[in-house]
């Protein structure tokens, strides 16, 4: 075999797998594929100048890469059974909690020191919400932010470099069982090994597909979830953020029973375009450094759909009404509240006379012309509940920035070890369908890693 152990994919997954790998089992042979550049290389095109929009590179700076599309994004790390994902299913509420708790002190080792830790136990805002018909979810947050998360990113990857090898901008094609072990197919060739861990994040939900129905892992429809990004200044949410930093907070509206989820709060953060296998989409980091932060705050609003008979896909249903978005707009709609409630599309000169300065240069649009209705009243509720704890999130001047997609991928079928069938063969991360967190995604990493240490001192022994 070239390889002990194959690791498909640099995100948070494959980073902490092959950490914990090499910090446990120096003697492993560990080979790293990743579709993306490194770090160092990894350079989003837009600069708000010559270039204001996406123009749709080949690799994806911001989604792909070391790091994965964790690497550009807030740096939060939610320690929570609570949202995240479904790890805990599988290996038991104590140990995920145990494994995000290792993953943030390897965080606070390698450049996190001095990174607050925000969490829910104790706060009053829980009552404040309830009396609002809002649920906050309880969490523990450790708040990286985008230019502390790459700096810790940067000193795994230094500890790693010599001990693994990395082969970027290498686009995995296939995987094959071979007698012994697998095999993954790429542009250089064909690699072997005995033990195959795919940890390719959201990005690489088809191609996760595609292995799965040649290999014959079972996999079932996960949920799609569609919203807007909201921005708004940072004063209105401040009493939330300077307590929390990130207030997951729940509504069950009362038109539908839906329900709407604020997601991936940034405090004095930005907005930015997210390409995902072509489609553009929003999304919103924020900065630690006080010298990179805005006067805005932003975050999700998303609805969760599932699909399951007779139209199972629920990926392309989001991706349908994402390139809606993209073919009016020709990239990220952004429209005033008040405009929305009124009707009517946003224009330039609307939005250049509100109170909110936008962060991310997008199209003056009417997203009731890309969101079904059932989802928009459901925002617009959201909005309206908002408002009640956060007065001034209702404001005309409130931007929403669409479309906002959260794609997940295929729910694999996986053991208690996030094993599959195939013995040796793990999936891991956002890829599985099981973690949708950097927190969640990164313990699934160092769980397996130690999985594989385990049998290999049993295979041993014996």
């Amino acid at each position: 075999m070239d390889y002990d152990v194959i690791i498909v994919g640099a995100g948070p997954g494959g980073i902490y797998s092959a950490y914990e790998l090499m910090k446990t089992s120096p003697g492993l042979k560990i080979g790293v594929f990743e579709a993306g550049a490194e770090l160092a290389k990894r350079h989003c095109p837009i600069d708000g100048d010559k270039i204001k929009n996406c123009i749709r590179c080949k690799s994806c700076s911001i989604m792909s890469g070391f790091g994965g599309a964790g690497a550009f994004s807030d740096g939060k790390y939610n320690i929570t059974n609570d949202f995240g994902g479904t790890l805990y299913e599988h290996i038991g509420r104590d140990k995920a909690i145990e494994l995000m708790k290792y993953v943030d002190a390897i965080n606070l080792e390698n450049g996190g020191e001095g990174c607050r830790l925000y969490s829910t136990a104790g706060t009053n805002l829980k009552k404040i919400c309830m009396q609002n018909k809002l649920k906050l979810l309880e969490a523990s947050v450790r708040h990286l932010g985008t230019d502390i998360n790459y700096v810790v990113l940067e000193n795994l990857y230094a500890q790693m470099k010599d001990a693994v090898d990395f082969h970027f901008m290498t686009d995995v094609t296939d995987v094959e069982v071979i007698d012994g072990g697998y095999a993954v197919s790429h542009k250089g060739g064909r690699s072997t090994c005995s033990k195959c861990i795919i940890s390719v994040g959201r990005s690489g939900s088809k191609w996760m597909e595609s292995v799965c129905e040649k290999l014959g892992i079972s996999a079932k429809s996960n949920r799609v979830d569609i919203g807007v990004r909201v921005e708004l200044p940072a004063v209105i949410f401040s009493h939330l953020t300077d307590e929390l930093y990130e207030s997951k907070i729940v509504y069950r509206t009362e038109k539908f029973e839906d329900n709407v989820r604020t997601f991936c709060m940034n405090p004095h953060g930005i907005v930015v375009n997210e390409n995902t296998n072509g489609i553009i989409t929003v999304n919103g980091h924020s900065y630690e450094s006080k010298e990179k932060q805005t006067e805005n705050t932003n975050f999700a609003l998303l609805v969760a759909k599932h699909f399951s008979e007779p139209f199972k896909d629920s990926n392309g249903y989001g991706e349908s009404i994402a390139r809606l978005s993209n073919m009016l707009g020709g990239g990220v709609i952004v429209q005033r509240f008040g405009d929305l409630m009124r009707g009517r599309r946003s224009n330039e000169k609307r939005i250049a006379e509100g109170m909110v300065h936008p962060t991310l240069a997008a199209t003056p649009g009417d997203l009731s012309l890309v969101l079904p209705k059932r989802i928009l009243d459901g925002i617009m509720e959201m909005i309206h509940a908002l408002d009640k704890i956060a007065p001034g999130t209702a404001n005309d001047d409130t931007l929403l920035y669409g479309v906002e997609v959260k794609f997940y991928n295929m729910e694999v079928k996986v053991d208690e070890n996030l094993e599959t069938e195939y013995k040796g063969l793990y999936i891991i991360g956002d890829g599985s369908g099981v973690t949708h967190s950097l927190s969640h995604a990164s313990a699934s990493g160092v769980y397996v890693a130690r999985d594989i240490v385990r049998k290999s001192g049993e295979k041993e022994a014996v």
